[in-house]
């Protein structure tokens, strides 16, 4: 085997060295993601006037799939309501004000009013209303029985005629003593919390003509499982009793 000559060798050598720092290299830890060109939550900007580096979304934007179009799904309130519309209220014997008319509101429930849509509302009940209300809607919670003011019955005559919408927007906005729980609660699963109470209410009274009847049309989409039903298409056509 022939010995290589001194420049042969020292171009072996040139390429090994070559080779081995393209490897190291390769093999290296890389911090792109950390040095890319963004900002951190909170982090100040020189390039804003304010400093801020978090920026305000433009006016108008919707969030995909949160238009929002169908106002009786989403309020419980008709369209085009009388803005100068007024409840009567009153206060009963527990010190609660009570509704007494119910201007604006929707009396047929915007989407299918299901055996799964039930079941949904029966378990949402459980979660966020039991605990005031009662097991039986009652007013006689846990929460109740150690010092919370009582809510009105939903098997007095008032609530049994109150429209659906009156109950879909005291959930979605709070009564009296009764917290908002709008951001708790998604509109499709009240809507299954008033399907409940109705339910609960014709245990006591299957005679009473209540109203469970649905102004959903074929472009409503149905729940899409007893688990989590679904809002409606965007173009389809409480006290919960003890808050109002």
């Amino acid at each position: 085997m022939e010995s290589l000559s001194p420049q042969e060798l020292r171009a072996a050598l040139i390429l090994t060295a070559v080779c081995g720092l393209l490897l190291t290299e390769a093999c290296g830890v890389r911090s792109d993601m950390q040095d890319q060109p963004r900002y951190d939550a909170y982090e100040k900007s020189d390039f804003f006037s304010d400093g801020r580096s978090s920026r305000d979304y433009p006016e108008g934007t919707v969030a995909r799939g949160h238009l929002e179009e169908n106002k009786a799904f989403y309020t419980g309130k008709i369209d085009n309501p009388d803005p100068n519309a007024q409840a009567a209220t009153s206060t009963d014997a527990n010190g609660n004000t009570v509704v007494a008319s119910f201007p604006n509101a929707v009396t047929e429930f915007p989407l299918p009013v299901t055996k799964e849509l039930i079941d949904r509302g029966e378990e949402r009940y459980k979660i966020y209303c039991i605990v005031c209300h009662g097991q039986f809607g009652e007013g006689d919670g846990m929460v109740v029985r150690r010092g919370f003011p009582k809510p009105p019955t939903f098997h007095d005559d008032r609530l049994r005629n109150a429209p659906v919408g009156h109950f879909f927007d005291v959930i979605t906005n709070g009564w009296g003593k009764m917290n908002s729980y709008g951001y708790q609660v998604q509109a499709a699963d009240r809507w299954a919390i008033v399907a409940y109470i109705r339910t609960l209410q014709l245990s006591r009274n299957p005679d009473a003509n209540l109203q469970m009847t649905s102004s959903a049309n074929s472009n409503t989409a149905s729940p899409a499982n007893a688990a989590k039903p679904t809002a409606p298409a965007a173009n389809a056509a409480t006290t919960k009793g003890g808050a109002k």
